[in-house]
């Protein structure tokens, strides 16, 4: 099997990892994302609306419920999943989807020379983790957007966050999906 990607941003096996400003982005993303999805995919995009930082999730969920995306898509502006209503959620998307393949989407925090990547990797994504919190795992599939540096002992960069850097991931992150349809 053999995958047309560049390999400086590929390991074929377990993830991809590209600048949203990349030219081939969206390419490079929805071919990987090609081999990944699965007939029983869902999407489930984690955060919040209230947090420039954190809205990533809920916008690509928004983004994929508005165009008529054919997977499930859970998480979005308007009902977003968050820290609160995390595990009343995935039990009723399990109650919902027997044996799904999700691919969860959320923001994370990094080092400051990554901010703007997205990263996709085999294995599940655990929110909160940058800001301290203690949540479940999710997915499948993890789809994370680096908005911001981390730092320890400060728990607050996510609010000094452009609102612009977010929305350019998320529309870029639909995109790719979009491409898988076509």
């Amino acid at each position: 099997m053999s995958f047309p990607l560049d390999k400086k941003c590929f390991d074929i096996v377990n993830e991809v990892k590209i600048h949203f400003q990349d030219k081939n982005a969206v390419k490079t993303l929805s071919q990987y994302l090609q081999h990944k999805i699965k007939k029983n995919t869902i999407v489930v995009c984690i955060g919040t609306d209230r947090c420039i930082g954190d809205c990533l999730g809920p916008l690509v969920g928004t983004f994929l419920t508005s165009i008529g995306f054919k997977y499930p898509v859970y998480g979005t502006l308007k009902n977003p999943i968050h820290a609160i209503n995390l595990n009343d959620q995935m039990k009723k998307i399990y109650t919902l989807h027997i044996n799904p393949y999700i691919i969860a989407i959320d923001a994370c925090l990094g080092e400051e020379n990554f901010i703007g990547n997205i990263h996709i990797r085999k294995g599940p994504i655990f929110p909160g983790k940058g800001v301290g919190k203690s949540l479940p795992s999710i997915g499948d599939l993890s789809i994370v957007g680096i908005v911001d540096k981390f730092a320890f002992n400060d728990f607050l960069p996510i609010h000094n966050i452009r609102l612009s850097l977010v929305m350019e991931m998320a529309e870029l992150i639909a995109k790719a999906f979009m491409e898988i349809e076509q």
